[in-house]
């Protein structure tokens, strides 16, 4: 019984760093796409010169990307294993996307001072929706995870997945 118990304690853990590692490389990669590239309204690092911020930004899409594919080849062994709890992964999905936003919003923002969100006069409503929205990821999260924390749940999900 112990090892029985050892695996699926196994299986909820990486069910939930499989989903925080592909959440954190999807926020990096959206925030990188869309408000670095697309809108260009900072780099990664805005403390020089623009060729020095396009470096950092791209090491930064190398991060999103290596935590997004780390992400999925966890997700891909869940499922060969027929381990898969997508709820729990879904959870884990929402609290790394949440926490990479809220850490960029206030520890790179505010703390560091590495970039802003965007260079207006009033950057106020701007922090506020970023961070708002990392708290209701967050909170969406630790929702999903908090009713996916039973054992005995996930054997009953994990065969209702594949049915």
């Amino acid at each position: 019984m112990a090892d029985k118990n050892n695996v699926q304690s196994a299986y909820l853990s990486r069910n939930l760093w499989s989903g925080v590692l592909f959440g954190m490389g999807l926020a990096a990669f959206i925030d990188e796409t869309v408000f670095h590239q697309l809108l260009r309204w900072h780099h990664f690092y805005d403390k020089s010169t623009t060729d020095i911020g396009l470096i950092s930004d791209g090491l930064f899409h190398a991060f999103s990307w290596f935590a997004t594919i780390g992400g999925l080849f966890l997700f891909a062994d869940l499922r060969r294993r027929n381990a898969l709890w997508f709820k729990r992964w879904l959870g884990g999905v929402f609290t790394g996307s949440g926490g990479f936003q809220l850490y960029d919003g206030t520890i790179q923002h505010k703390i560091m001072e590495i970039h802003q969100i965007r260079y207006v006069e009033n950057v106020i409503i701007y922090d506020l929706i970023w961070n708002i929205l990392a708290f209701l990821m967050i909170i969406n999260g630790l929702r999903l995870l908090v009713s996916t924390r039973d054992r005995h749940q996930l054997r009953k999900d994990i065969s209702h997945d594949y049915q």
